[in-house]
């Protein structure tokens, strides 16, 4: 065949996209439900302002006020009658001294931390492995019971006003989780402004009843209720504070009024949803936050104390809806305040439900990503959301709603001893962390997270002793039983690596003869080997290694990792952008590519790690068999699995090798007509943004032997083996087509990675039918 146009060949031309798979039903409904794909590239353009973060992240802390001085009512009132009304008001006081206290530890770690400065993460770095479990289980238990307790006191805002809607309780409770789930599938943004306005109306609602209150108890003009309604709860008889039950009792009022205190961790777990400077912004919406959660706290308090507001047994009305109608007495604006109030009331709670979305899905994935949770929960869904950690969160939720029956009360006993453990691992790690490091003022920084950690220590020890008998058992059980789990999920993982990690005597000597075989890869280890061992027994005429890049970091990993290893440093490793994450689509197209001449065939290599039958698929992916089956419908390709049997492996068995041929077809079959190209199929428009824009040509339109100036997203990266003359070659793609730029004597650009702009200028040449630009000038297009 002509290899050059002189010989007679067409003309070379810019690479062109190709048909690509047809969407299964399971993805279009996925898509008519949660809209397009957020491509990965736009995952820095997913944080969130200020204004959008305080409403997200601070409304399960803020919504807090909503039950939190009820629950010292409900201890308090039965024991002590009247007296408790003058009791609330000092425990209030310590619950804000603990707020301040807390507040001022956790600005340290989001001022050392800029990026993710949770529980577990502070535990993982300062005080080690086991501490950073313990840590992550009581988040993981904590955010599981918020999710419950902000649902059913979000219910009961509604019943408050809608009395007879209480029957309903629990089924509502679950229509509200799907409701959070599904929002938060939709990604980010989209959930932070849906749930961002909840926080506003509330404070407001909130301050405006309490102006009303301040200028009615100025004027003489607010009384206390002087009758005691059906369903109330009884008055106990006034009695001592300094008898053994009166403590005790005292103590369990405090633990019920530290519900207040959950959720304050959260903007320090979600530092990195913010916007830059994350740290910054985190410092000043975490301040905020506190300042309005201590005056909504203290004005709830209050005004219970000078009304003297009972709560009832069933939870409906709500003490501060009880309040609120107190205070606002009767008249169209009061009613029309009070129809407000108990709706900004009930969507705050919501919302507050909705801040554990932003931030267990994130801790979940951290620890998938050290191991101690399936690596399912690492990955990233349809929009750049951990869609399976929402998934999971919502299920946990609703069954422990359907365990408690949507009771508040039962809920609340579940509830702070997960966030104070978590507060005593996080104050006592930073304050580590600043002892060791020494870095300004650290010595009034870890004496502000020492007290925070002793204090935040105390409370859990009386929460776990005056709560176990109301449900806090189960915590004690439910955590250490988690533990285990994940411990002994980290050690599977730790000895499958083990048993993955390449060895010298896995390596073996290099022997090319002929034959075309691309090898998919998506880590560098043992399966990898054997994978390139076979390839070299079809004696190939060219081999490659591919990895479809969806994540940045990891890609940097396998590149490394390649170039150190001796057993393949003779293969090129070909790094393939695949921002949608539907590595069987971009699978196809790149077999489709490969096999454009009629006289090339193709052998895609699959390396599957078969694991046991139970774990395997519980802690890792199958994805061979789903990029197998649409290869199968090319013709001159054939997808060949490779299994390595880690499982075997671990139990000292020999590891058997066999291979899985997919049937061929015909390779220039379109499988859909009209297919999009990279970038619009990313939906990522291409935007020249230079101040010479105007000479840029489009890459469908230029000419063999002319000099062009091109602009456009990089597909693909492909560095020439170590063993071999240095060369690097770049694809690049606009709207029109692409085009490949071959930089010979190099082996690097600087900054450079897949899925970013690129400006190039140089002589358009010609490379086996496709026109290239050999050595061009070039400049990295930053986004803005």
């Amino acid at each position: 065949m002509a290899k050059s146009w002189t010989d007679g060949a067409p003309a070379p031309v810019a690479l062109q996209e190709h048909a690509h798979l047809k969407d299964p039903l399971r993805y279009k409904a996925k898509r008519a439900l949660l809209g397009s794909p957020i491509n990965r590239h736009n995952l820095s353009h997913e944080r969130l302002k200020k204004r959008y973060a305080l409403g997200i992240l601070a409304s399960d802390c803020i919504s807090s006020s909503a039950y939190g001085s009820e629950q010292i009512l409900l201890a308090l009132i039965p024991a002590f009658g009247m007296m408790a009304f003058h009791t609330l008001i000092p425990m209030t006081f310590v619950i804000l001294a603990i707020l301040i206290l807390l507040t001022l530890s956790y600005n340290n770690v989001i001022s050392k931390y800029s990026h993710s400065g949770g529980a577990y993460i502070v535990a993982r770095e300062n005080l080690g492995r086991r501490w950073s479990v313990v840590a992550a289980v009581s988040l993981i238990l904590d955010y599981v019971v918020t999710v419950a307790v902000q649902t059913s006191a979000g219910v009961i805002a509604i019943t408050s006003y809608f009395q007879s809607l209480a029957k309903y309780q629990v089924l509502m409770c679950v229509i509200v989780i799907a409701f959070l789930t599904f929002g938060n599938l939709r990604g980010v943004k989209e959930a932070g402004r849906a749930f961002a306005m909840p926080t506003y109306l509330f404070v407001l609602a909130t301050f405006v009843v309490f102006g009303i209150g301040l200028y009615k108890q100025a004027t003489g003009n607010l009384h206390p209720q002087s009758t005691h309604h059906a369903g109330m709860i009884a008055f106990g008889h006034q009695s001592g504070l300094l008898t053994f039950a009166s403590i005790f009792i005292l103590l369990r009022a405090f633990a019920n009024g530290g519900s207040s205190l959950t959720g304050l961790e959260a903007i320090s777990n979600g530092v990195s949803l913010f916007k830059a400077p994350e740290g910054r912004n985190a410092r000043i919406t975490m301040n905020i936050m506190a300042g309005l959660l201590g005056t909504l706290v203290f004005g709830v308090s209050w005004f219970a104390h000078s009304l003297h507001t009972t709560p009832y047994d069933s939870g409906t009305p709500s003490v501060i809806s009880e309040i609120s109608r107190d205070i606002l007495g009767t008249g169209t604006f009061a009613n029309i305040w009070f129809a407000f109030m108990q709706l900004a009331t009930a969507l705050i709670l919501l919302a507050g439900a909705n801040t554990v979305y932003n931030a267990l899905p994130i801790l979940s994935a951290n620890l998938a990503l050290d191991g101690f949770l399936p690596r399912q929960l690492s990955k990233r869904g349809h929009k750049l959301v951990f869609s399976n950690g929402i998934l999971i969160c919502s299920a946990l939720a609703i069954a422990l709603i359907v365990f408690s029956g949507g009771s508040l009360n039962a809920l609340v006993a579940l509830y702070a001893i997960g966030v104070f453990t978590a507060f005593t691992i996080t104050a006592y790690g930073i304050a580590k962390n600043s002892k060791i490091s020494k870095e300004k003022l650290w010595l009034p920084k870890s004496i502000i997270s020492y007290t925070a950690a002793l204090t935040s220590l105390v409370v859990v020890i009386i929460f776990a002793t005056v709560k176990f008998a109301e449900g806090a058992w189960l915590i004690l059980v439910v955590g250490p039983l988690l533990m285990i789990s994940m411990m002994r999920t980290a050690g599977r993982y730790k000895k499958e690596q083990a048993a993955l990690t390449i060895k010298e005597t896995s390596e073996r000597a290099t022997s090319i003869a002929r034959h075309d075989v691309a090898i998919l890869v998506d880590s560098v280890d043992i399966a990898t080997i054997s994978a390139v061992r076979y390839a070299r027994s079809l004696k190939p005429h060219k081999i490659k290694a591919v990895h479809f890049v969806i994540d940045d970091q990891h890609a940097e990993e396998i590149q490394e990792a390649w170039v150190n290893s001796d057993a393949v440093n003779d293969i090129q490793l070909d790094l393939i952008d695949c921002p949608d994450r539907r590595i069987a689509n971009s699978a196809v197209d790149y077999a489709i590519r490969k096999t454009e001449k009629p006289d090339i065939e193709l052998t895609l290599l699959l390396p599957r790690r078969s694991y046991s039958r139970f774990l395997g698929r519980l802690l890792h992916d199958q994805t061979a068999e789903e990029i197998a089956a649409p290869i199968s419908q090319l013709k001159r390709v054939v997808a060949t699995i490779i299994p390595f049997d880690v499982n075997n492996f671990l139990s000292g068995e020999s590891v058997v090798t066999h291979t899985e041929h997919a049937a061929p077809l015909e390779a220039h079959k379109p499988l859909v007509a009209g297919a999009p190209t990279p970038a619009a199929r990313a939906d990522m428009p291409f935007t020249p943004i230079s101040h010479y824009a105007e000479h840029i040509t489009p890459i469908g339109e230029i000419e063999w032997r002319k000099r062009a100036h091109v602009q456009g997203r990089v597909t693909s990266v492909s560095t020439a083996p170590r063993g071999s003359a240095p060369s690097l070659q770049v694809e690049v793609w606009d709207e029109t087509g692409g085009i490949t730029l071959n930089f010979l004597g190099r082996r690097e650009i600087a900054g450079l990675e897949v899925g970013m702009e690129l400006r190039a200028e140089g002589m358009v040449g010609e490379d086996e039918g496709t026109l290239v630009i050999l050595n061009p000038s070039y400049e990295l297009v930053i986004d803005k």
